[in-house]
């Protein structure tokens, strides 16, 4: 979507501190971050959110969940993290675009 601020950072046309990149995911820090370690990880074709997915979308959901535990030690989440699905104007989301947001403390 032209006016996804998420497809426009997964396009390269908005920088982002980015975690981790494949074909399929990009994960990145969080602008506004509640944590001291606080990035999310989307897939790279857009989704407006998690009431939008389906089964064709299982298998990115899967590597997104996945690979949560994994990016989440890389960033000094060895002792446990948190993850948030913020899902439609009344879940809290702010982007359409479906993300998961991992945060914690380093330790």
């Amino acid at each position: 979507m032209s006016d996804c601020l998420f497809c426009k950072i997964v396009a390269g046309q908005i920088p982002a501190n980015k975690v981790y990149e494949d074909d399929d995911v990009l994960a990145f820090h969080d602008i506004r971050p509640i944590a001291p370690v606080h990035f999310m990880i989307i897939p790279k074709r857009h989704v407006d959110s998690l009431a939008h997915c389906g089964p064709e979308h299982e298998a990115v959901l899967g590597k997104i969940l996945t690979l949560a535990p994994r990016l989440a030690k890389e960033q000094g989440l060895a002792s446990g993290f948190k993850t948030g699905i913020n899902t439609g104007r009344g879940g809290g989301q702010e982007v359409f675009h479906l993300h998961v947001h991992v945060f914690g403390h380093k330790g």
